[in-house]
């Protein structure tokens, strides 16, 4: 059978993905390639609103029912590709009340039209469809459905994070083409809640027994940030008075019995969004409301529904992740941890799943930014230094993209301690947190790489840090500082793999304070005689750098 042209430069593309050395650790799939690269079929259209139809049926586990996909064509077309699992069963692929061919491989459905679509066309296909979605095995690390039970009556969610949307709904599901606005309808057994993104747009009760919730979202959204809830909830609404005077809904689902301890745990809520708007700017999402829902697993970054699960515990299960300090077991992980996302990874979104530190880093570091506004910069430094031990340093940052390539935990602490030692390498606050604010404006509600986003900080940060983050996100190991002394002098330079890196360090002994401007040619500074090397502290507390002694060349 003669291959499509289209089809023959994807089969390319996945084969390139394939050869040795384009993998940082292992090899990929044809399916990964298929899922991580925008191949002609599926950058020939751009989505921009999504309308979801379930029907979540407890008793068998599954779930029916239908996505109506619109989108306009960037260029001429005939053929286009979406995603769904290959555990999901598709009835049928209407257009324009026709049903169109499609062929499946792996998670990719490739869709036939009987003409062309001209680009610039605004059009939409429904695809019907339904089954047993993949049930997560440790939520939300392993993706998938989550189906438990409370007193008797269904409590489900649905995580899919590293996975991808497409294990449960039809979509394309690549990061770089978010839908403006999606539209969610979820039928659920009567007796519970169905809770989704965005605005509540009422209910309906039908005649067999179930309900039918309606949720809109006003903002665009990531494919794995749509999500639903199911459970006997209890809500209740609050509100939060932002700078300027407006009110923010906010709305809390949590399980029967479990009122009073919430109300009390979600205590936190107001400060934590004071906090963010003075670092980032106003909460990012407005119109649809902030949420926490009571999930049946830990939590997750769901756009303007956050899942919780923390057990209504300050700290991480109970416990400081921050290693040799307890001020992680000040507040609640999850509730400042995930909200964080709703400025980094939901407001400002990578277009690469190898970008993914663009979400984690930076949202981890706005825990500190949390600790250091609520108990001062020597707590956030502190909380900050206790992430160092949890750093693995076995591969980049940056995964290989157009592959759906999962990047290593340290994007999360190592990246933070990242910006850290940015923020000491500027030494100048309000640059930093101005520059910080103007990333956001700029990119807010957009898809960004990491070059663009390099680019666009060094600007706003008055200099170039390429080479900085060439070393830290694309090489496993931190850079070295290099010392001996010699006959009264301190020689130091960097040891790092980023060629021509330089970045200024702080050395101290009794009675001062040196500023270093250090690269990786050998340097030496006099000290004063009574100095000897027992003297001399070096700042690894602000920056994510190793010392070492040496006498080599």
């Amino acid at each position: 059978m003669k291959m499509h042209p289209f089809r023959m430069l994807i089969a390319i593309t996945c084969f390139f993905a394939t050869l040795p050395g384009f993998a940082q650790k292992e090899s990929y799939s044809r399916a990964d390639s298929l899922l991580g690269t925008l191949t002609p079929l599926r950058n020939c259209y751009d989505v921009h609103h999504y309308d979801l139809s379930l029907r979540i049926m407890p008793e068998s586990k599954s779930i029916s029912g239908s996505n109506t996909i619109y989108f306009t064509a960037t260029r001429t077309f005939k053929e286009m590709q979406i995603d769904l699992a290959a555990n999901l069963a598709i009835q049928r692929i209407e257009w324009q009340g026709k049903a169109l061919s499609f062929e499946r491989e792996a998670q990719a459905v490739y869709i036939r039209f009987p003409k062309r679509i001209k680009a610039g066309t605004q059009s939409s296909i429904t695809v019907y469809y339904e089954g047993k979605p993949q049930e997560a095995r440790n939520a939300p690390w392993d993706g998938g459905f989550v189906w438990k039970s409370h007193q008797g009556k269904p409590w489900i969610g649905v995580a899919c994070e590293g996975v991808g949307a497409h294990i449960w709904y039809p979509n394309k599901d690549h990061l770089s083409d978010e839908p403006d606005s999606v539209r969610l309808h979820y039928e659920v057994p009567q007796g519970v809640w169905a809770v989704g993104n965005g605005q509540f747009a009422g209910s309906d009760t039908l005649q067999d027994g179930f309900v039918r919730f309606h949720w809109r979202v006003t903002y665009p959204i990531n494919n794995y940030n749509v999500t639903l809830y199911v459970a006997p909830y209890v809500h209740w609404q609050d509100e939060y008075t932002s700078d300027d005077g407006q009110s923010l809904r906010l709305d809390y689902f949590v399980l029967p019995g479990n009122e009073e301890k919430a109300k009390k745990q979600f205590a936190q809520v107001k400060p934590m969004l004071r906090c963010y708007e003075e670092y980032f700017g106003k909460y990012p999402f407005w119109r649809d409301g902030y949420k926490l829902v009571e999930s049946p697993y830990l939590g997750m970054e769901h756009q303007s529904a956050i899942a919780y699960g923390n057990g209504y515990r300050n700290g991480y299960r109970g416990h400081s992740l921050s290693t040799a300090t307890h001020i992680g077991e000040r507040f609640d992980f999850i509730i400042i941890h995930e909200s964080g996302h709703e400025y980094w990874g939901n407001l400002l979104s990578c277009d690469d799943h190898a970008d993914m530190w663009l979400h984690e880093s930076w949202c981890t570091y706005s825990e500190a930014l949390y600790v250091e506004r609520m108990w001062g910069k020597d707590a956030g430094d502190a909380y900050l230094a206790g992430y160092r031990p949890l750093i693995q340093n076995q591969a980049p940052m940056l995964a290989p993209r157009g592959v759906h390539a999962d990047p290593p935990g340290d994007i999360y602490f190592k990246g933070a301690l990242m910006l850290q030692t940015l923020r000491h390498v500027v030494a100048n606050d309000k640059l930093w947190f101005r520059a910080i604010r103007a990333v956001l404006q700029e990119f807010g509600y957009k898809t960004v790489d990491t070059p663009t986003f390099i680019r666009f900080f060094s600007q706003q940060l008055n200099g170039d840090y390429t080479l900085f983050f060439k070393q830290y996100l694309e090489y496993p190991d931190i850079p070295v500082f290099e010392y001996r002394v010699l006959r009264g002098q301190l020689h130091y330079r960097w040891k790092a793999d980023a060629p021509g890196f330089e970045m200024p360090f702080v050395v101290s002994w009794p009675g001062e304070t040196r500023r270093l401007r250090v690269t990786t040619q050998w340097q030496s500074l006099p000290l004063p005689h009574q100095v000897k090397k027992e003297d001399l502290i070096f700042d690894t507390h602000h920056f994510l750098v190793d010392v070492k002694e040496t006498y080599d060349n």
